[in-house]
């Protein structure tokens, strides 16, 4: 734990640092919220004029105030915080809130300010929060040190950070309207000191927080995020909502794999590679993150459904297959036991429809019967309002069967006026709720993801710290160093040498063209297979030659490239390329000309392990089909994760190269072969 952010969660005193006594400033509201939160410890306020708010002394010095005081609140002007935040270091304050907005997110003049706020707070060993935040907010201490309309949220077990305050603001005032509450709420604004990671390690150590809900923006330290958020979800999961998606990332359009490999790509690896678990909506952020604080995991993926309507039974049936789920084959004897407590027109197979007669008890029954079942791993209870019984009451025998078992049950309450004391039935009782089954489909998947990953106990690659080793002299050098099979390429600069070279060789040889300047070489007929013998050498050589000049009169020519021919297998594309925030991002998918316009292409963040090799062939086509399919004889795939592995270690181990491309990598039935190789290095090197 890092003990210099406790004061953000459990100060033994609290000031307010521009504390005003008129109702429509920040000032006012930070004190009357810390004031009614109910915080128990000491609370101060400081201001230019002194005078008097809520009962407490309004201050003009520091210094005059007695102790303890471990946090303060700035609600500042700009100009006013850096002398603020050395007053707070000369009174021995550690923790500090900047309010305040108009710094690096308004323009250069904000971000020097900023750069200095932080600059004094390292000297004296302060931890700043914000600036441009709303606070924070612990609904267990309680505190709230926010500006925000109250009340506070409802006690809860969701942990939230989030990038942007105003969002922040929103979700609080929503989730008064979902029936959730929260255990702390932190509002990062431009993190001129404390971020993401800091703080998610923070809500870790929280007993009260059970998962963590992240709305974020950007990333401060990728490396470092995936290094803590791989402890994490460990033992806590974590929900994060990553917007921007559709930015352009990387412009490294040099190869396939660099002009594939957008941002969101590298963050979409990273959150796969620590556990976290992706959100795609806000609102599946929060219908995550209820079911993961309320359910137990389930054993497997098997789900049942039980309702009072056959329309929703449908649309819950067609939910669960989207998401990857099994409608689970419900046994005999519960189809047996159903049949004898249900209507003659009532449905016993899964979903089960007891009709719009089902009373409060046979809801119950049915969902005993279902959650005995060894076939049924977690169950839907669809719920719109019965026509001849009160919803609640279906609610409070529904709550008595749940509590009996460790499956999760996630309710659907369909409807409006007529569910509401429903509602508070089920959250009391701390039972996600729905509106529709669409939702509590997506939240029994994600509980089943969950399980499913703490349920992989195979050992985790870790992100290893930057390691800077000499450049190999050449391509054929360096993956030898780390056993990947090429075909050694050779240059002839004239038709003779080119002969001379194919007979070192051996025939059958491959002609390429060689030039810096022709990325795609069969594009422009630069390539030429199969070539058997001398005189196909001298021919070939002279035909490509003018082939390319007559279609690329100024392009520069160095000669030919030549290398023995591979024998016949499957081809697939294997690559790196190297993002700026998390490092190697590794690629596989379908090799050859038609990588960009099949697309059928994973990444994964390096350095990989064999499992999360092997998950990116099973991703693919290319992947699935090195196993064979129909008339594609089966080739060795184990040959390819090992290749996967060893250049996800190589590019580790080599910070000066940006990108890696194999393309294509020849799949064999015994072994692979790396046919053609590119490296790009930073320019410094």
């Amino acid at each position: 734990m890092d003990h210099s952010l406790l004061p953000f969660f459990s100060p033994k005193g609290v000031v307010v640092i521009g504390a005003s006594t008129s109702p429509e400033k920040l000032g006012y509201g930070v004190a009357r919220n810390l004031v009614e939160s109910g915080y128990k410890g000491a609370i101060h306020f400081a201001a230019q004029k002194s005078g008097e708010l809520f009962g407490r002394k309004i201050h003009t010095s520091l210094q005059d105030i007695p102790a303890p005081i471990d946090l303060a609140i700035l609600v500042l002007p700009t100009s006013a915080t850096p002398q603020a935040i050395a007053d707070c270091a000369k009174r021995g304050i550690k923790a500090a809130v900047i309010v305040s907005a108009g710094f690096r997110e308004v323009n250069a003049e904000g971000a020097e300010l900023e750069q200095r706020c932080a600059a004094i707070a390292r000297e004296h060993g302060m931890r700043l929060l914000g600036p441009n935040c709303i606070g924070t907010i612990d609904t267990h201490l309680p505190l709230d040190t926010t500006f925000l309309q109250p009340p506070m949220p409802e006690k809860g077990g969701i942990g939230f950070l989030s990038h942007s305050g105003a969002f922040a603001a929103a979700v609080i005032d929503w989730a008064r309207g979902q029936n959730f509450g929260f255990s702390r709420i932190v509002s990062l604004g431009n993190q001129a000191d404390i971020n993401e990671t800091d703080m998610l390690s923070m809500l870790a150590e929280d007993d009260d927080t059970k998962v963590i809900a992240m709305y974020m923006e950007s990333i401060s330290d990728g490396r470092r995020f995936v290094r803590a958020a791989s402890k994490v979800t460990r033992h806590k999961p974590v929900v994060a909502l990553k917007v921007g998606r559709f930015e352009a990332g990387q412009k490294a359009a040099t190869s396939h794999t660099g002009a594939l490999a957008a941002s969101d790509t590298a963050f979409h690896a990273a959150f796969e590679k620590a556990g976290v678990l992706r959100a795609e909506t806000s609102e599946q952020m929060f219908d995550w993150a209820r079911a993961l604080e309320n359910c137990p995991l389930p054993k497997g993926d098997r789900i049942g459904i039980l309702t009072n309507a056959g329309g929703p039974g449908v649309i819950a049936a067609d939910s669960l297959e989207h998401h990857g789920l099994v409608l689970t084959q419900l046994s005999e004897s519960t189809r047996t036991a159903l049949s004898a407590m249900l209507p003659s027109a009532a449905s016993i197979h899964n979903p089960v429809d007891m009709l719009a007669s089902a009373s409060p008890e046979q809801y119950a029954a049915c969902l005993n019967l279902l959650l005995q079942d060894p076939n049924v791993d977690g169950v839907m209870v669809i719920l719109p309002p019965p026509p001849m019984f009160k919803t609640e009451d279906v609610a409070r025998k529904l709550i008595e069967v749940i509590g009996e078992f460790d499956k999760p049950v996630v309710v659907v309450l369909m409807g409006s006026m007529l569910v509401k004391e429903a509602s508070n039935e089920f959250r009391d009782a701390r039972v996600p709720t729905y509106p529709f089954p669409e939702r509590a489909a997506s939240a029994l998947a994600v509980l089943v993801k969950r399980a499913q990953f703490l349920a992989d106990v195979r050992p985790q690659t870790i992100i290893p710290e930057q390691v800077d080793h000499p450049p190999a002299i050449t391509v054929d050098d360096l993956m030898q160093a780390y056993g990947i099979p090429t075909a050694p390429i050779r240059l002839a600069h004239n038709a003779d040498e080119a002969v001379v070279i194919a007979n070192e060789l051996g025939f059958p040889v491959v002609m390429k063209i060689a030039s810096p300047n022709i990325l795609h070489k069969s594009d422009v007929g630069g390539v030429l297979l199969n070539i058997k013998d001398a005189t196909a050498v001298q021919s070939g050589y002279t035909k490509m030659m003018k082939r390319i000049n007559a279609l690329i009169p100024t392009v520069q020519v160095d000669g030919v490239y030549l290398q023995r021919q591979i024998p016949d297998g499957q081809e697939v594309i294997v690559g790196m390329v190297r993002d700026p925030q998390f490092g190697p991002l590794m690629m596989f998918g379908a090799g050859g000309v038609e990588v960009e316009g099949l697309k059928d292409v994973t990444f994964a963040l390096g350095t990989l392990n064999p499992a999360e090799a092997e998950s990116m062939m099973r991703r693919t086509w290319a992947g699935r089909k090195l196993r064979g399919f129909r008339s594609i004889p089966a080739v060795d795939e184990s040959a390819v994760r090992d290749i996967l592995i060893k250049l996800s270690y190589l590019a580790a181990e080599h910070e000066e190269i940006t990108e890696i491309e194999i393309n294509p990598l020849r799949v064999l039935a015994k072994g692979a072969v790396a046919v053609d190789v590119r490296i790009v290095r930073h320019a410094t090197h």
